[in-house]
């Protein structure tokens, strides 16, 4: 059994990237977390610019959000989801360090041996930040992290303008059998969902399913770029902790 970690920024970015490889891990017995830092729904204004009626808005929305977490998280067969609810789409307001040691206590409590998390030349600043402190918080000598692999983000990573970093993917995993519990928990993020030919739409995800399947001669897979990678002679099998 191997524990893995997916770090995300958004609630619904854990399925639209990595979501049918958390499945096949989950359904080969690993034991998967996710990890997301901003809450994705409620409103931007800062708390003096929100009114009494746009706060119960805001809680509404919040709620319905974690509803949605729960049921993608159990489409997905993810052992726990952990939220920190920071603010959406500013998490260019922290510093990042202190994201850094938020991710680092997850990396501490869940102590996973792989570890996905968005590609940090993604146009969304949240994205590229999540993708930052990620790479602090499992840098070798402070984590036992051995892999940790970066994820495109359907209309994110698609989104990046020129001299952006472009997504170079050098891992395939083949989710042939686990695409449709990918699709499933997107369902449950209904309020995210948009109609095709927008990149959030379950033909793109399917589409772009069968393109990174044809990348790897297999009918469907997920891609990833390696970040940083350790495979010790020890563990020859890239997604196991068991000695062969």
């Amino acid at each position: 059994m191997t524990k893995v970690l997916a770090v995300v920024a958004h609630p619904d970015d854990e399925v639209l990237g990595p979501g049918a490889t958390l499945a096949r891990h989950a359904r080969s017995g690993d034991e998967v977390h996710v990890l997301i830092l901003a809450e994705g729904k409620t409103s931007r204004g800062t708390s003096q610019e929100v009114d009494e009626a746009q706060r119960a808005q805001d809680t509404q929305l919040a709620r319905a959000s974690r509803r949605e977490t729960a049921a993608a998280r159990d489409a997905l067969g993810v052992h726990a989801v952990h939220r920190l609810d920071l603010a959406d789409n500013q998490l260019d307001t922290y510093p990042l360090l202190e994201l850094a040691r938020r991710v680092g206590r997850a990396v501490a409590d869940v102590a996973p041996r792989i570890v996905y998390t968005h590609h940090s030349g993604d146009l969304n600043v949240d994205h590229e930040l999540t993708a930052r402190a990620c790479m602090i918080a499992c840098r070798p000598h402070v984590s036992g992290v051995r892999w940790l692999l970066g994820f495109a983000t359907l209309s994110a990573t698609d989104s990046g303008h020129a001299g952006r970093p472009p997504f170079v993917p050098a891992v395939y995993t083949d989710v042939a059998d686990t695409l449709r519990h990918k699709i499933e928990a997107m369902r449950a993020y209904s309020s995210e969902l948009r109609d095709f030919p927008h990149p959030r739409s379950l033909e793109a995800i399917r589409a772009q399913a069968r393109l990174f399947g044809a990348h790897a001669d297999v009918l469907a897979a997920e891609a990833f770029s390696v970040l940083r990678g350790t495979w010790p002679a020890s563990d020859p099998d890239l997604w196991s902790d068991h000695e062969h």
